[in-house]
């Protein structure tokens, strides 16, 4: 695949990257390039692994950075309209999940340094050699913000009640499904819990980065119920309702401007010296309305840090010489952007068709969904939306993935002639340029994204631009985001949208309910409520990904589950249920006056915000 990171605007930058490293450590060999001009620096920080530390009877977990400083504080950003809940078991979107986040930790989390599993709550795990059963021992004395110990009875609750009862998104669960079975959980004393899975499950181990819920503050919804569950400790709930164990606790929300949150006293981690963590007293996140508006702030000193677009780059380049942040690429981003169509052929409750009949043939046709494929001019994208830098994207798994299938990601270059021969093939014929379908019906339809984002925005634009070469007419149109959500997750009246979901570049389970056939994200060919209790209209290339997760799940050998997840790859690229389009490169902008700031690909710019302090 030809890679069009223009070099000139960025040759200069310190460039972060761990997808080289992380297969090397993870025993997988590859070089990593930037561009077809050279390869990335890969930067390895030469940090030992987090170590336990007892003080006063109290298990802490060490960090890794430095000492510094107390106190001060740090301002970023989120783009669109703010969260919908800070409950972390509600978020289904990445603003609300990021931002619920920050305030309760899991047992473990992934290693931002070199993707492996490390202890959070917990202070260790044994696995017993029959790879089904993880013992899982928690660290005494931590607590709660509001000084109540965390035990075994929060892990517990969290996941016997919460996650396998089905309370808020499901998303969880319904990845930990094995052969129907889910997984057992117990407690063996205050400090111990258990773990046994109905068979060795691959990902069993990074599923349990799950934040841990304390058990005598969200028990009082789980007894009123899932309906109730769901608008709690919404965007509506004041600050002193929040227990958590993370190292900031929110302590002002003002919808659509910011969010602020405080130093948690409580935090279970110190530095060398033995002194609690966090340095900073506050994290605010302001909530800003687009990709413009964000930079604005940055430059306007509102904000301390700004993920970069590509048109800017090359500007800021010139303007690090003589400002006060420096600029950093952590290499491809995770996400994966793409166009989905609406494959659904369902009826609402009201037998109306999500989607018309027309269009259920034109979407449920490969030949079509092939043909707006191959009229997609990737490389200009790239070239005039992404200012050149980041790269064209063709599979399913992300340009950073332990698990990309090479020959897929080296996808192939606009063709409109091929494109066309698609189209005929399944009796399309253009007439005065316009596209009809063998039943004499013109080819048009709604092509959504979210408003304000301002590169898929012009996406959308280019997109429509491609497609008018094959005579298909596009109503692009931008909405807000939530009526977006909307249509995604409820009505599914929708044609096709223009949209990115973020991806794990070391486990394609992750990816679990947008691939399998009953998942709450399967886009393509949604089913909710009673369709989920037939399978008569799904496809037989779905039939094939649902074996294959399945397969994959349970294999522990890596190769072999390189293999399926390869597999898997072949089928979205065959099929184009989702068209992938391309991957920004990750250009972070940071204040100099803060220390300890260690980037990287997996982590971001503040996996370590504990440890961040100013000088």
């Amino acid at each position: 695949m030809k890679r069009i990171v223009y070099i000139i605007l960025i040759s200069a930058l310190i460039v972060f990257t761990l997808k080289g490293c992380l297969k090397k450590d993870l025993g997988y060999d590859s070089d990593v390039y930037l561009g077809d001009v050279r390869p990335l620096e890969v930067i390895k920080y030469d940090f030992e692994k987090p170590k336990n530390i007892t003080i006063n009877n109290v298990d802490y977990l060490q960090a890794r950075g430095e000492v510094g400083k107390f106190g001060g504080e740090i301002i970023t950003s989120t783009i669109g309209e703010g969260p919908k809940t800070f409950n972390p078991f509600n978020a289904n979107d990445n603003t609300s999940a990021q931002l619920a986040g920050i305030m309760y930790d899991g047992l473990f989390t992934t290693d931002p340094y070199d993707g492996s599993i490390i202890p959070k709550l917990a202070k260790s795990i044994e696995i017993l050699p029959n790879k089904k059963t993880y013992i899982v021992h928690l660290r005494h004395g931590i607590k709660w913000s509001d000084n109540k110990e965390i035990t075994a009875d929060d892990v517990v609750f969290t996941y016997k009640t919460i996650i396998f009862g089905g309370f808020g998104d499901t998303a969880t669960r319904d990845s930990l499904y094995i052969e129907g079975k889910l997984p057992s959980v117990e407690k063996i004393d205050k400090y111990t819990v258990k773990f046994t899975t109905p068979k060795p499950f691959a990902p069993f181990l990074r599923m349990l980065t799950t934040p841990i819920a304390p058990k005598h503050v969200f028990k009082i919804a789980t007894d009123k119920g899932k309906s109730y569950f769901r608008s709690y400790l919404s965007t509506n709930a004041k600050p002193e309702d929040f227990v958590t164990s993370g190292a900031f606790k929110i302590s002002e929300y003002v919808p659509a401007q910011r969010v602020i949150y405080k130093r948690n006293p409580n935090y279970y981690m110190v530095d060398k010296k033995g002194q609690k963590l966090p340095y900073l007293d506050k994290y605010i996140i302001l909530i800003v309305g687009d990709l413009n508006n964000d930079t604005l702030k940055f430059e306007g000193l509102e904000t301390d840090v700004v993920n970069l677009q590509g048109s800017m780059v090359a500007r800021y380049r010139e303007l690090e010489k003589h400002s006060d942040f420096t600029l950093y690429n952590l290499g491809p981003t995770t996400n994966t952007t793409f166009i989905v169509f609406n494959m659904n052929t369902r009826k609402n409750k009201e037998g109306k068709y999500y989607v018309s009949p027309v269009k259920q043939r034109w979407f449920g046709d490969v030949n079509f969904r092939s043909a707006v494929d191959w009229a997609i001019d990737r490389e200009n994208l790239v070239l005039n939306v992404l200012s050149g830098v980041g790269e064209p994207l063709y599979s399913a798994e992300s340009i950073s993935s332990i698990f990309l299938n090479e020959e897929i990601a080296k996808g192939h270059g606009q063709d409109i002639t091929y494109a066309k021969e698609l189209l005929k093939k399944s009796g399309f014929y253009l007439k005065d340029g316009k596209l009809y379908d063998k039943f004499g019906n013109r080819v048009e339809f709604e092509l959504l994204t979210n408003a304000g984002n301002t590169q898929r925005e012009a996406t959308g634009v280019s997109i429509k631009e491609d497609l008018q070469q094959l005579g298909m007419k596009v109503n692009f149109k931008p909405v807000e985001f939530n009526s977006l959500v909307a249509k995604l997750s409820n009505t599914y009246d929708w044609d096709a949208i223009l949209i990115a979901l973020t991806g794990n570049p070391l486990e394609p389970h992750s990816g679990h309910n947008v691939w399998t056939s009953d998942g709450a994200l399967h886009l393509f060919n949604q089913r909710s409520d009673e369709d989920l209790k037939s399978s008569d209209k799904i496809l037989p290339f779905e039939k094939e990904l649902d074996r294959i997760f399945k397969q994959a799940a349970l294999e522990l050998d890596y190769k072999k589950r390189k293999e399926l997840y390869d597999r898997y790859q072949q089928i979205v690229a065959e099929q184009n249920p989702v068209i992938y389009l391309y991957s920004p490169a990750n250009i972070v902008a940071i204040r100099k006056k803060f220390k300890n700031i260690y980037p990287t690909e997996l982590g971001g710019i503040l996996h370590n915000i504990e440890e961040v302090y100013i000088d």
